[in-house]
């Protein structure tokens, strides 16, 4: 797909990879629709427009389906159309099985998965009339192994995966692709929890290339799936080599 003149929806657009991705995607030529739950703490906007980009923002409360459809309809409205989606919002959801909220455990189906199939719902019929469409859902290394004191996370993660190849079979007629990637540690403000001794540890004992990732190692990886228009119903690891070790 050529990127020029696309409309790209992207959810948590405003911070970390979804900005990333949306000022690599303008830079290429990319008319850009960012949706996000807070609006105003960010400055991706103006960077977009910096360097002669076409961007809206759209705020959306995403566990809400109607916020996705809302999302959807005016990025259309706006834009003229969608012929890309990523979904790349997403929340922290700890807690173990026997210490953890049920509210977390809701609320991380809600911002992930049943976002994910409220957002593709409202997009693929946008899609099917353009004659193409792609779609990129970012999952994490956390959903390929079990991660303690995370297990909502994890496990929602994990699904997203899996509905990309069953959603990439399903709309393969219309010839719209689905793909997946899956980050690592990302150095983003979604790590600063993270205390400087895990940090250490997770460079030396768990990362085979000895460094963290960057935002733009996973944008340029969401805007290689844009482009080939021979891969989908794949999973894109970008984690340093971290889920390939054994000890």
């Amino acid at each position: 797909m050529n990127i020029k003149d696309k409309v790209v929806l992207i959810t948590g657009g405003t911070h970390g990879i979804g900005a990333v991705t949306a000022l690599q995607l303008a830079n290429e030529g990319a008319v850009v629709s960012l949706v996000a739950r807070n609006v105003h703490d960010t400055d991706i906007v103006s960077q977009i427009e910096a360097i002669g980009g076409k961007c809206i923002i759209v705020q959306a409360d995403l566990s809400n389906p109607d916020d996705c459809a809302r999302a959807v309809q005016e990025t259309v409205e706006k834009l003229g159309g969608i012929d890309v989606l990523v979904h790349s919002a997403g929340s922290a959801a700890p807690g173990s099985l026997l210490n953890g909220a049920k509210e977390v455990w809701y609320q991380a189906f809600d911002i992930h998965i049943h976002a994910a199939f409220h957002l593709c719902t409202n997009a693929v019929p946008f899609m099917k009339n353009r004659g193409e469409g792609a779609i990129i859902l970012i999952s994490s290394a956390a959903g390929l192994r079990g991660v303690k004191g995370a297990l909502a996370y994890a496990v929602v993660k994990g699904a997203l995966p899996q509905f990309t190849r069953a959603l990439a079979y399903e709309v393969s007629d219309a010839n719209i692709r689905v793909n997946c990637v899956s980050p690592g540690v990302i150095r983003t403000r979604f790590q600063d929890y993270l205390t400087p001794e895990q940090v250490k540890n997770n460079v030396s004992n768990r990362i085979p290339l000895q460094r963290e990732g960057k935002p733009e190692d996973v944008a340029e990886a969401i805007c290689m799936l844009i482009k080939n228009e021979f891969i989908t119903g794949e999973n894109v690891v970008i984690d340093g080599g971290m889920t390939m070790r054994i000890v």
